[in-house]
C-alpha cells in the first residue's frame, strides 16, 4: 500500500544501510569529494564572510548605506538567480567543465573585488562572484554523488558535503573577523584567490569529465524566464530591508518575478527538452525535501546574522571575539552532519530530518529568551550548539532524499534545485526575520530594544522549524518496513 510512496525513502535507506558487500571508495574518489567540497565551502563562505567587513568597506570606499547593502545583495541575487541554469549546464556541458568555469570566474571576481577602488567596482565584482558560485555550486553535489557508488559511502560523502557547506556559512563571521582585525577588509575577498587556485589545480588533476545531456540543447527560453524570475524575486526580497513589504520597490519585482516563474512553468509544460522537467516534482521526495530545505535555510542563515549582531551590538564583542564565540556552533553543525549518516539506517531519513528540526527548534526557542546582559554560556554557547546540531542532522537526510530519486540525466539539475532552495530560503528568511526584528525594535538602538527585536526573530524561526517538522512528518515518503 505504502510501497509506491516510500520508494525514494527506501532507496535512501538502502543506500545508507551497512552492507557486507558495500565497496569502500578508493583514495582517488575521496580526493574528488575533497575538491568538490572545497568548492562548496568557498561559495557558501562568501555569503556571510563580508558581514564583519562592511564598516571597513564603507569607510575605505565611501559607500552609502544602500551601496553597502548591495555588497551583500549583489552576490545573493546572482547566486540564487542563476543556480538552476548552472545545474542544467553541468548536466549538458559536463560537470568538470562547469566546476572549473564557475571556480575560475569566482576566483577572478575575488581578485577584482579585493582590488576595487570604487564602490560600484566592488558591487559588480560581488555580482560576478555570485554568477560563478551559481555555476560552481550545483556541480559540487553532482560530482560527489557521481563519484561515490550508492551505499553507505555515498551517504557519508553527502554528509561531508553538507557539513562542509554548513561550516562555510558558520565560519564566515570568524574568518572575516580574523582577516579584518589582522589585515584589512580586502583580504576577505583576496583570501579566495590562493584557495581557489589550489582547488582549481586539484580539480583539473582529479576530476574526470561526465555529462548526461545526450545531445540535448539548452532550453534557452526556460533559462531566461527562470533566471529572470528567481533574480527578480530575490531582488524584491532584499528590498524589504529598506522599504518594507508594501513598498513599490518590493512589490513590483516580487510580482514580476512570480509572473516570470509562472510563464516558466507554462513553457516547461510544452517544450520537448525542458530545462526543468515538471515530472521531477511528482516525486514526493524531491518536492518535500526541497521545501523543507528552503524552510531550514530560512532559519539557519538568519541565525548566523542575528547571533553576530547580538554579540557585537548588545554584548560588546569585537568582530574577532564574535567570530570566536560562534566556533562551537560551527563545530556542532559539522558534528550533526557527520553523525546523520550513522543514524539514518536505524531512524530512517524522514524521521531523522524531523528529529533534527525539533532539536533546532529547541535551540531557537532557548535563544529567544536572550537578554541584554546575557552570558556567553546561556545566550550563545548552549542555544547555538542545539540550533546548529539540529540543522546538521536534518540537512543530510533531506539532501540524500532529494538526490536519490533523480535520474542520471537530471542529477545536476536536482543538485541545483537543492542549492537554490537553500539559498532562496536563506534570502527570504533573513529578509522576513530582519523585518520582524525591525518592527519590534521600532527604531530603538539601546541594547534592550535591540535584544527584544532579535528575540522575536528567534521565536519566529522557532515556529518555522516546528512547521517544517510537521510538514516533513506528513509529506516526506514513509520508510519501508523491514520484516
Amino acid at each position: 500500500m505504502a510501497r509506491t510512496e516510500s520508494s525514494a525513502e527506501s532507496s535512501a535507506a538502502e543506500s545508507a544501510a551497512p552492507s557486507s558487500t558495500s565497496i569502500r571508495p578508493a583514495p582517488r574518489t575521496w580526493l574528488v569529494v575533497l575538491a568538490a567540497c572545497a568548492g562548496q565551502f568557498l561559495v557558501v563562505l562568501d555569503v556571510s564572510v563580508v558581514n564583519v567587513a562592511l564598516p571597513s568597506m564603507r569607510a575605505d570606499l565611501g559607500l552609502s548605506s544602500i551601496g553597502l547593502q548591495w555588497v551583500l545583495n549583489a552576490y545573493s541575487i546572482a547566486f540564487a538567480g542563476f543556480m538552476l541554469l548552472g545545474g542544467r549546464a553541468a548536466d549538458l556541458f559536463g560537470r568538470k567543465r562547469m566546476f572549473l568555469l564557475g571556480l575560475g570566474l569566482f576566483t577572478a571576481a575575488s581578485v577584482a573585488g579585493g582590488l576595487a577602488q570604487e564602490g560600484w567596482q566592488l558591487v559588480a565584482a560581488r555580482a560576478v562572484q555570485g554568477l560563478g558560485a551559481a555555476v560552481l555550486a550545483p556541480a559540487t553535489l553532482t560530482i560527489v554523488t557521481a563519484a561515490v557508488p550508492a551505499g553507505p559511502a555515498r551517504t557519508r560523502a553527502i554528509g561531508t558535503w553538507t557539513a562542509v557547506g554548513a561550516a562555510g556559512g558558520a565560519a564566515g563571521g570568524f574568518v572575516g573577523g580574523v582577516l579584518v582585525d589582522l589585515l584589512s577588509w580586502r583580504w576577505v575577498l583576496l583570501i579566495n584567490v590562493p584557495v581557489g587556485v589550489l582547488v582549481l589545480a586539484g580539480a583539473a588533476l582529479w576530476l574526470s569529465e561526465s555529462r548526461t545531456g545526450g545531445g540535448r540543447r539548452l532550453d534557452l527560453p526556460g533559462a531566461v524566464l527562470v533566471t529572470g524570475g528567481l533574480a527578480s524575486v530575490a531582488y524584491g526580497i532584499v528590498q524589504t530591508e529598506e522599504g518594507g513589504w508594501g513598498a513599490p520597490a518590493t512589490v513590483v519585482p516580487l510580482l514580476g518575478g512570480l509572473a516570470l516563474l509562472g510563464a516558466f512553468v507554462a513553457v516547461e509544460a510544452r517544450t520537448a527538452a525542458p530545462l526543468m522537467p515538471l515530472k521531477l516534482f511528482r516525486s514526493r521526495a524531491v518536492s518535500a525535501a526541497n521545501v523543507s530545505i528552503l524552510l531550514a535555510g530560512s532559519t539557519s542563515f538568519g541565525m548566523w546574522f542575528f547571533m553576530t549582531v547580538y554579540a557585537q551590538n548588545v554584548l560588546g564583542y569585537t568582530p574577532l571575539q564574535a567570530g570566536l564565540a560562534l566556533v562551537p556552533s560551527s563545530v556542532s553543525v559539522i558534528v550533526g552532519s557527520k553523525l546523520a549518516p550513522r543514524l539514518m539506517p536505524t531512524t530512517g531519513a524522514r524521521n531523522l530530518a524531523v528529529i533534527g528540526a525539533l532539536v533546532a527548534a529547541a535551540g531557537f526557542a532557548w535563544q529567544s529568551t536572550m537578554t541584554a546582559n546575557g552570558t556567553f554560556l546561556t545566550t550563545i554557547l548552549g542555544p547555538g550548539i542545539l540550533m546548529m546540531a539540529g540543522i546538521g542532522l536534518l540537512t543530510t537526510p533531506l539532501a540524500t532524499l532529494a538526490t536519490s530519486s533523480a535520474a542520471p540525466g537530471d542529477a545536476g539539475l536536482v543538485s541545483g534545485l537543492v542549492n537554490t532552495s537553500r539559498t532562496m530560503g536563506g534570502a527570504l528568511g533573513l529578509a522576513v526575520l530582519s523585518t520582524v526584528a525591525a518592527a519590534r525594535t521600532a527604531g530603538g538602538t539601546t541594547p534592550e530594544s535591540l535584544t527584544e527585536g532579535y528575540a522575536l526573530a528567534f521565536r519566529t524561526a522557532t515556529g518555522v522549524l516546528l512547521a517544517a517538522a510537521l510538514l516533513m512528518l506528513l509529506w516526506l515518503p514513509k520508510p519501508s518496513r523491514q520484516d
